[in-house]
């Protein structure tokens, strides 16, 4: 089993409580020592074992991103941000709009869970979304290009 090196001073501090408690029985302060620290582990293997994967902060979750083409002028953010919450968990949006002129696209990326992004291909590819018919697919990876810029 192996122990960050939080995890190992919280063993320790948790080890020399529990010799605290434990010298208050009639043992001899090793066997105490000993005894808090197997308590101390067990504890800390329980709390470990119990805690979801979700929250560990070291695994993060995987993502893909999508392209959306021929989305309607006036779609905003937040609108299409609902529009693929309704097929899994969305990290985020940006919809593309002109240098220069400031209007809209017609065309963004949607960054959402990879468990979630293939369902929302299916779903939403071809799909009629404010009277246009939506393109959805993996994203390319991104080019340098100073003719875009994100809302």
């Amino acid at each position: 089993m192996k122990f960050s090196k939080q995890t190992m001073i919280a063993i320790g501090a948790i080890a020399i409580t529990g010799a605290l408690v434990f010298s208050f029985l009639p043992f001899s302060p090793g066997i105490s020592f000993a005894l808090g620290v197997v308590t101390a582990v067990l504890a800390i293997n329980h709390l470990q074992n119990t805690q979801p994967l979700t929250s560990n902060p070291d695994t993060p979750q995987s993502s893909k991103t999508l392209y959306v083409g021929n989305l309607p002028y006036r779609a905003n953010e937040n609108e299409v941000k609902k529009l693929f919450s309704e097929h899994g968990e969305v990290f985020a949006v940006r919809l593309m709009k002109d240098k220069r002129t400031g209007k809209r696209r017609g065309f963004g990326f949607v960054v959402m869970n990879s468990n979630d992004a293939d369902t929302a291909i299916e779903q939403l590819n071809n799909k009629e979304y404010g009277q246009r018919t939506l393109k959805v697919r993996e994203a390319n990876e991104p080019k340098a290009s100073d003719t875009l810029e994100t809302e």
